[in-house]
């Protein structure tokens, strides 16, 4: 692609709905977008376009083994995509919105290509950000997402300007606003009773009871 991506400066707190409905005409035309969230940068894309989704793998230097997430917007939204019993809707009761990533079983919601090919998972969380809340509102469904850290980077990209220079030809929008931190999300991943640690990250595990 040899066009540089569309850079949109929305309000922090309150998004301007036009801005809002750019970011989803892109994003429904097969987008890829660097996004903010309440842990750090994520690339997305909508959940329908497989084409996307290899782009993102790409410029992640990932392959399908490595899992991507969805951002919802609320626990409701999540019931549809993941099997959420009584211990997982405790949790994400306690947990939503926040930095945090669950690991659930995955509906037949669930396109093939997102959920883990051998264990059938599919990370997902509720993003505590105005801007990503308010587009994932716009859009009225989740979007597939992977936190935006490069091959061979010890840190998750933070300065939009930055993103730009970086990868601003290989994708179609950046929204920019400022720094999130570099921080990811803490991963638990829950098995009927059991809930595990994966990673340690920027959501505290004491509201978790872990």
């Amino acid at each position: 692609m040899g066009r540089m991506a569309t850079v949109l400066l929305p309000h922090p707190v309150n998004p301007q709905p036009r801005m809002l409905r750019e970011a989803v005409d892109i994003l429904t035309a097969g987008g890829v977008a660097a996004i903010p969230t309440d842990s750090c940068y994520a690339l997305v894309c909508r959940l329908d376009d497989k084409a996307p989704v290899d782009r993102i793998r790409r410029i992640r230097g990932i392959d399908a083994r490595h899992e991507l997430s969805l951002l919802c917007r609320d626990l409701s939204e999540i019931a549809a995509y993941a099997r959420v019993d009584n211990v997982a809707y405790r949790m994400l009761r306690a947990a939503t919105p926040g930095p945090y990533t669950f690991i659930l079983e995955a509906t037949r919601e669930v396109p093939r290509r997102l959920s883990h090919p051998s264990r059938k998972t599919i990370g997902i969380r509720v993003p505590d950000h105005p801007v990503a809340h308010a587009l994932l509102e716009e859009l009225g469904q989740p979007l597939i997402a992977s936190t935006l850290q490069m091959p061979g980077d010890d840190l998750p990209l933070n300065d939009g300007d930055e993103i730009v220079a970086r990868i601003g030809h290989e994708i179609e929008l950046v929204i920019d606003c400022g720094s999130c931190g570099v921080q990811p999300t803490t991963v638990i991943a829950i098995d009927g009773n059991n809930a595990r640690v994966v990673r340690e990250g920027r959501g505290p595990l004491g509201p978790l009871g872990l």
